[in-house]
């Protein structure tokens, strides 16, 4: 393994589309461990989530269960998004990690340095399981495209290693 390959968590998220989605795509496309939990009957805006997403479902349709589920089960959550204000479902899922005393990171596209940010946040905090969060497509069209810069910016394609593994 290279010097500079990066510690790349595993990837959690809720599954919906946008934010949650891209973060899940990536890490499927990198291979990258992921999965998180998704509302019961794998629901999101756009229907049934599809299976390739490994998922597990909560025993509640509520967005809001699995937003609170996903960020108590990881170490840290992050949460990406297009414009500087939150609302919805990615505002509570800050209110969620003071609940839980989760660190949890802000990032939008205004900030060009988005990904060192991010890597940094993962490094220095040890973090074994990343929650992806952010806005449904419907909510920020182009969320999934600064998702995806986003992780590829922290991680890029440096040599997968788990957090928390040995070199």
């Amino acid at each position: 393994m290279s010097d500079n390959a990066r510690n790349i968590p595993k990837i959690i998220s809720g599954g919906q589309t946008g934010a949650d989605r891209a973060a899940l795509d990536w890490a499927l496309s990198h291979g990258v461990p992921c999965g998180g939990w998704c509302p019961k009957g794998r629901k999101a805006e756009d229907g049934k989530i599809d299976a390739k997403y490994p998922l597990q479902e909560t025993r509640s349709d509520s967005y809001l269960q699995r937003t609170e589920w996903n960020v108590r089960d990881s170490n840290a959550t992050v949460i990406l998004s297009v414009g500087s204000e939150l609302s919805g479902g990615s505002k509570r899922t800050i209110d969620f990690a003071r609940k839980h005393k989760k660190p949890c990171l802000r990032l939008h596209s205004g900030q060009i340095d988005a990904g060192f940010r991010l890597a940094g946040f993962v490094n220095l905090g040890m973090v074994e399981i990343l929650n992806v969060a952010g806005p449904r497509a419907s909510k920020e069209p182009d969320v999934a495209h600064f998702v995806v810069q986003t992780l590829e910016d922290a991680f890029g394609q440096a040599d997968i290693k788990r957090a928390g593994s040995e070199a």
